[in-house]
This record gives C-alpha cells, sequence and structure tokens, in this order.
C-alpha cells in the first residue's frame, strides 16, 4: 500500500487579518496569554503546510481609535493609540510563536528599532521567503486608516494571493447574525456587492484596494478550532470575496 499523500495548500503566500478581540479570549479587554498561544499552535500547524504567512493586527482589545473620540480626544491621536496598541498584539503573538519554534519578524510602520523593525516592502518579501512569518504592526503608519486597510495594502505590497480575515461569525451576512436570527449567509460576493451593501465586514478602502488589485478575500470564524488551516487547504467555509 502506498501512503496517501498530505493534502497541498491553495495557497502559496497568504495575508491574515486578525482583529485584536481575537487575542483577548473571554477576557473583557487585553490580552489572554492562553488563548494567543491557542491562536500560535493554528499558525504554526499552517506554516508546517509550507506556505509563506503574513500578519495584520488589530488593536481593539486594548484601545481603539474611534472610541476615543467619543470621549473628546481627536481623531488622528486616537488613532496613533490605536496603532500603538496593534504593536503590543504583534509583539505578544510574536513571543507566543517564537515559543512553538515559528520564526517571526514584526515590522512596524511607525519606527521603534528597539522593539520591532521599520517597514521595509523588500525586506519582509525575504523574511517570507526565508520561511518566517512577519507580522505588519502599527497600521499604515497614518491615522485615518483602519487595519483592515493596513491588509489589504500590505497584501497588495507582498504580493499575497488571498487575504483571509478571521471574524467572530462565519462569513457575510445579509444583517448582523447576532442580532437578527433570520440574517442569512453569503457564501460568495463580489466586490461591488459588497461595497454597495455597505457589509461591515471591512470598509469600503480596503475592499476597493483588492478589488483593484484582484486579491480576493475570505471571511471566516476563527474560533473554530482549524479553521485557519481549513481556508489555506481550499475548504469551502465562510464567505468569499472576488470579481
Amino acid at each position: 500500500m502506498t501512503k496517501a499523500s498530505a493534502p497541498q495548500p491553495k495557497y502559496r503566500r497568504v495575508m491574515l487579518k486578525l482583529g485584536g478581540e481575537a487575542l483577548q479570549g473571554k477576557r473583557e479587554h487585553g490580552i489572554s496569554p492562553e488563548t494567543c498561544d491557542a491562536i500560535a499552535q493554528e499558525i504554526k500547524e499552517v506554516k508546517d503546510l509550507g506556505i509563506q504567512l503574513a500578519i495584520v493586527i488589530g488593536g481593539g482589545n486594548i484601545f481603539r481609535g474611534q472610541a476615543g473620540t467619543k470621549h473628546g480626544l481627536d481623531r488622528a491621536t486616537g488613532d496613533y493609540m490605536g496603532m500603538l496598541a496593534t504593536v503590543i498584539n504583534s509583539l505578544a503573538l510574536q513571543h507566543a510563536l517564537e515559543k512553538h519554534g515559528v520564526h517571526t519578524r514584526v515590522q512596524s510602520a511607525i519606527e521603534m528599532r528597539s522593539v520591532a523593525e521599520p517597514f521595509i516592502r523588500r525586506r519582509a518579501i525575504r523574511h517570507l521567503e526565508k520561511g518566517r512569518v512577519v507580522i505588519f504592526a502599527a497600521g499604515t503608519g497614518n491615522p485615518f486608516f483602519s487595519t483592515d486597510t493596513t491588509a489589504a495594502l500590505r497584501a497588495n505590497e507582498i504580493s499575497a494571493e488571498i487575504l483571509l480575515k478571521a471574524t467572530k461569525v462565519d462569513g457575510i451576512y445579509t444583517a448582523d447574525p447576532q442580532k437578527n436570527p433570520n440574517a442569512t449567509r453569503y457564501e460568495k460576493l463580489t466586490y461591488m456587492d459588497a461595497l454597495k451593501g455597505r457589509l461591515n465586514v471591512m470598509d469600503s478602502t480596503a475592499f476597493s484596494l483588492c478589488m483593484d488589485n484582484k486579491i480576493p478575500i475570505i471571511v471566516f470564524n476563527l474560533s473554530k478550532r482549524g479553521n485557519i488551516k481549513r481556508v489555506v487547504l481550499g475548504d469551502r467555509i465562510g464567505t468569499l470575496v472576488s470579481e
């Protein structure tokens, strides 16, 4: 009997977008070391398939810039504070990944050389080619841009084949499924459908960047163990946004 060949990944270079809330687990805010470790284990399983993986993490578990404006903080200052929160999350995930033997580099759009490399596109691509996970921190380095837009921008810069958006639900719905039990899930959407429908899963700038450069997006549920690997292997889960 011949040994069955291992399943092959559908994609060679992947951008994974994680919300900051993904790291907080059951806490109300901050970082849960146990949850961070569990995500790191899943990422290691994906890396073991031989793909090149880049990650962008939000900062909403620590500070969300738009929330600060409700309390009198000007938007630009709030956004810079949110960018620094993403650096904290990136360092936490880097530590968890390297505990599992996954070589990782954090590149920050805001220079802080004692804790992270500055973002340099060609260096990031070289890290990926050498098998390292690259985490892009501090957003784009500019206020008024979300980490979704950062993920779309960096995905284009590194020529990623797919942008994976990890969320709390298993795809894009006609309405918020946690509030509306009659909401139905889309299996596929075009970029224009997503933009015209004002679907809140990603902002319009992120959708537009991916549309202009033909990078498909898959929105899927992170809380189900093994879903990152399933998506990379080409299993039909979540919602696909493409041409």
